[in-house]
């Protein structure tokens, strides 16, 4: 089965739970209520040949890129999101795309689906207690 091609400009409609989300990762307070306010748009570019990926992540306050292969643990800058780094891995799960993150909070990642045109995404945070935060 052949994996979809994610490549497209989205933009976000909705987001629940964030807040709750970043107070977990113990992001400050002020930074978390203009989080929540942002409405980003995601322009990515995908290789299907190669599982080359650029995801740019465009907002009016900041934007962030992250480029990487599908399947190949990388160096992640996350300066301009909570500024910490951390070691990253993207890789399909059926027709999703799950991204591990490990650092300095470990057990927190995201995962990316298509359905239609239409580009979902849903951050996750598990604490050390087995407690699960979501965004």
């Amino acid at each position: 089965m052949s994996k979809p091609d994610y490549s497209g400009v989205f933009h976000m409609v909705e987001q629940d739970n964030m807040d709750a989300y970043l107070a977990a990762l113990d992001i400050n307070f002020a930074l978390r209520k203009i989080v929540c306010l942002l409405k980003p748009t995601k322009d990515i570019s995908h290789n299907l040949a190669t599982g080359a990926m650029t995801i740019r992540t465009l907002t009016t306050f900041k934007n962030f890129n992250m480029d990487f292969v599908i399947g190949q643990e990388f160096a992640e800058d996350l300066g301009p999101v909570d500024g910490r780094t951390c070691q990253t891995t993207v890789s399909w799960e059926g027709d999703k795309l799950v991204c591990v993150q490990r650092g300095e909070k470990e057990g927190r990642g995201w995962t990316h689906w298509l359905d239609g045109n239409k580009l979902h995404l849903d951050f996750f945070f598990r604490c050390g207690s087995g407690e699960e935060a979501g965004g």
